[in-house]
Order: C-alpha cells, then sequence, then structure tokens
C-alpha cells in the first residue's frame, strides 16, 4: 500500500516539476534557410546547428564532446578556454549558476567555410522573446572537412544585469589565440 502511495506522489511531483518548465528552445533550420545556399553550405549550417542546439540549448555536453571535439577547434573569443572540451567545461560549470539558459537563433548566414548566427541568449526562462533582456550574440564558425575548427563570437548585453555580468566575467583571458 505503501509503495503504491509514494510511487504516486513521485509521478505527480514529476508531472508537476514538468509541467512548470518551459518548452525547450529548439532552432528552426528549415525556416531559417536559404534557397541561395550551395549543398556545401546547407551541411555546414545543418553541423553547426546540431552543435549550437546540443550545446547552447540542450546542454549534452556528453553529446558534444563524443560528436565535435576535435584538435583542430580555435575559440578566438579570449573569455573562453581553448579547444571543444574547454567550452564545453566552462558552458558546463555556466549552466550550474543559469540552467535555463537558452539560445534562439533569429538569423542565419553561410559564406562557404563560414556560418553565422545572429541569436538571443537569456538566462531566465521568462526573458526567453523579450529583446529587452539577455544578450544579443553574433557567432561565427568556420568549417573544415565536415569538422567545425574556429569560433568567433560578439556579444552585446541588452539590459543592466547582463551589462554587469559582462564587466565582472569579461576580464579573464582563458586562451593566447588572436582575435582574429
Amino acid at each position: 500500500m505503501w509503495k503504491v502511495i509514494a510511487s504516486t506522489l513521485l509521478i505527480t511531483a514529476g508531472a508537476a516539476v514538468s509541467a512548470q518548465q518551459a518548452p525547450q528552445t529548439k532552432i528552426d533550420l528549415d525556416s531559417l534557410t536559404k534557397a541561395n545556399w550551395s549543398e556545401q553550405e546547407l551541411a555546414n549550417v545543418r553541423l553547426v546547428g546540431e552543435f549550437v542546439q546540443k550545446l547552447m540549448n540542450d546542454h549534452d555536453f556528453d553529446y558534444v564532446l563524443k560528436r565535435f571535439s576535435n584538435s583542430r577547434y580555435t575559440q578566438h573569443n579570449r573569455n573562453l578556454p581553448d579547444k571543444m572540451e574547454g567550452l564545453v567545461a566552462f558552458l558546463d560549470d555556466f549552466v550550474k549558476d543559469y540552467p535555463d539558459y537558452s539560445y534562439d537563433v533569429k538569423h542565419i548566414y553561410a559564406d562557404g567555410d563560414y556560418v553565422i548566427f545572429h541569436s538571443h541568449a537569456t538566462l531566465k526562462r521568462e526573458d526567453r522573446g523579450n529583446d529587452q533582456k539577455g544578450m544579443n550574440i553574433i557567432d561565427s564558425w568556420k568549417i573544415k572537412d565536415g569538422e567545425i575548427v574556429e569560433h568567433w563570437d560578439s556579444i552585446q548585453a541588452l539590459d543592466g544585469f547582463m551589462r554587469f555580468y559582462s564587466l565582472i566575467s569579461g576580464g579573464n583571458i582563458r586562451n593566447d589565440n588572436g582575435v582574429f
């Protein structure tokens, strides 16, 4: 009898938690795809789209390390550690503090081996879709032989909290790579 009651309570509690969670942010590649992209550009966009979805929205760091880890990945954001393992370790710690972090892709541009995402990142679930909160981010990736080999970004804080966060976290140089 107690097992049935305990099981029922656990199932009910789990359902309540699931109901409170906001829908996960998904990158809608179909609506962001451009007709003029070559097959190779489309393949590059899909590769980066899968990478970003798993890393920034799903927070599936084990998958990212298994699928995308390579020794050629160079991080040009000097506030982030170099290599894929460094990026994943940084984001793993980051989402422990901000578990609702999401990355909503607004525009995608492809040019040969380069893919650019223009996105709205937020730390809080309730800020998703509010362009007065979070960060405006432009990410650029270089693809070579089917692998993501370089990353650059530009980040604009949109609200007071994010400007403050950028100030207190922006001074640590974590790799020796140049910004260009």
